[in-house]
C-alpha cells in the first residue's frame, strides 16, 4: 500500500528536480504516443527536442526559438505574480487577443502617416487594452466575489469573437479583394515590429521579455511588492495581518498580467504575424500558463522553461513537414507536460512510503 506522508517543509531538492523528470516522462510517454501513431518514436523526439538546436539548420532555428519563447515568457512572467499570490488568471489568451487589436487598431488608424512615435503608441495601446480586459475579472471579484478563474476564461471567448469581427469589420483591409484581414503592418514602416538584427527576425518582444524577466526578479527578490505577493499565496491571513489588502493585490497582479500579455499581443501582430486575423491567436495565453508553472513561477525558470516549450514549437513544426506527425500530437505533448508537472510536484509536499495493508 502507497502512503503519501507530509512533508515538514517542501523538498528544495523535488523543487527542482521535478520539472526535469516532468520532461523526461513527457518524452517516453510520448515515444509511446508516436509509436501508437507508427512513427519512429526516437526520430520524432530527437526531431521535436534536439534538431532545431544541434542540426545543419541550426544557425536558423535558434534565433526563431528567441522569437517563439519571447511571448510566452512575457505572458506568464505576467501570470506568475499572480499565481504566486494566489490568483488564476487563465484568461490571458483573450488578453494577448484584445491587445493586439488595441495596439494594432493605432496603428491602422494612423495609416499611412509616416513618425517615430508611430510603434512605442502601439506599444502603449497593446499594453492598455490587455490591462482593460485583465481588469474585468479582477474587478468583479474584488466587487462582488466572483470566481476570476471563470470569468477570466469565458472573455476569451469574447476576444476570439471581438478577434473574428475585427478582422472581418472595421480592421479589414479596403485594398485586400475582400479578403479577412487588416493591412500587413510589417509593410509599414512607422507601425512594424522590425528587425533588430538584419536576417535574424529578433524583434522588440524578445527585448521586452528579457527586461520583463529583469524586472520580475529584482520585485520578487529585493522589493516589498514581491515580499507581500509571496505571503499573500503562501499564508493569507497573514498577509491581512501585515497589512496586505487582498483587493488591492487582485487588481495589481491581474492588471500586470494583462498588461504584458497584451503587449505580447502587439508584439506579434506588429512583427511575426504581421496583420490581425481571424486565426491570429495561436494559443500563448493558454501555453504560458504550462511555462509559468514549468519554470516554477520563477522569472529565470521562466526564460528557460520559455525556452524548452519554444522548443516544441519549431521541433514540432520540422516533425510535421518531415515526418508526418499530426499538428494535435504536439499540443497533446506540450499538456501532457504539465499534468507530468503537477503529478511529480507531489513528491515536493509528500513522501512516498510503501505500507503493509492493513487487515479489516
Amino acid at each position: 500500500m502507497i502512503v503519501l506522508d507530509k512533508r515538514p517543509q517542501p523538498s528544495r531538492l523535488w523543487s527542482y528536480a521535478a520539472p526535469v523528470l516532468a520532461v523526461v516522462l513527457t518524452m517516453l510517454v510520448g515515444g509511446v504516443l508516436f509509436a501508437a501513431l507508427g512513427k519512429n518514436p526516437v526520430a520524432v523526439i530527437r526531431t521535436i527536442f534536439l534538431d532545431p538546436l544541434f542540426s545543419e539548420f541550426a544557425w536558423f532555428y535558434r534565433p526563431q526559438l528567441l522569437i517563439k519563447g519571447a511571448p510566452l515568457v512575457l505572458i506568464a512572467v505576467g501570470l506568475s505574480f499572480g499565481f504566486r499570490a494566489g490568483i488564476w488568471n487563465i484568461g490571458a489568451e483573450g488578453q494577448y487577443i484584445i491587445g493586439a487589436l488595441c495596439g494594432a487598431a493605432v496603428g491602422l488608424a494612423l495609416y499611412p502617416a509616416e513618425t517615430r512615435w508611430i510603434f512605442p503608441l502601439m506599444i502603449v495601446a497593446g499594453a492598455f487594452g490587455g490591462w482593460v480586459w485583465a481588469m474585468i475579472p479582477g474587478v468583479l471579484k474584488v466587487k462582488f466575489g466572483t470566481n476570476e478563474i471563470l470569468v477570466s476564461l469565458m472573455l476569451v471567448y469574447v476576444a476570439e469573437s471581438l478577434l473574428a469581427a475585427m478582422a472581418l469589420g472595421p480592421m479589414k483591409n479596403p485594398d485586400g479583394m475582400g479578403f479577412p484581414g487588416s493591412r500587413n503592418l510589417a509593410q509599414y514602416p512607422s507601425a512594424a515590429n522590425l528587425e533588430l538584427v538584419a536576417g535574424t527576425g529578433l524583434h522588440w518582444g524578445v527585448v521586452a521579455a528579457l527586461i520583463a524577466v529583469i524586472f520580475a526578479y529584482v520585485v520578487l527578490a529585493r522589493h516589498i511588492f514581491g515580499f507581500q505577493v509571496r505571503l499573500a499565496g503562501q499564508a493569507p491571513r497573514a498577509a491581512r495581518f501585515a497589512g496586505v489588502d487582498p483587493a488591492r493585490m487582485v487588481l495589481i497582479c491581474m492588471g500586470l498580467s494583462g498588461a504584458l500579455a497584451g503587449m505580447a499581443g502587439l508584439f506579434e501582430v506588429a512583427g511575426p504575424a504581421g496583420q490581425v486575423t481571424i486565426d491570429f491567436n495561436v494559443g500563448y495565453g493558454f501555453t504560458a500558463i504550462i511555462v509559468a508553472f514549468l519554470g516554477r513561477l520563477h522569472p529565470v525558470g521562466i526564460l528557460l522553461a520559455g525556452g524548452l516549450m519554444a522548443l516544441t514549437y519549431i521541433g514540432g513544426g520540422i516533425a510535421q513537414s518531415n515526418l508526418g506527425l499530426p499538428a494535435a500530437a504536439i499540443s497533446l505533448l506540450q499538456g501532457m507536460l504539465l499534468f507530468f508537472l503537477l503529478a511529480v510536484d507531489v513528491l515536493t509536499h509528500y513522501r512516498v512510503r510503501f505500507a503493509a495493508r492493513k487487515v479489516a
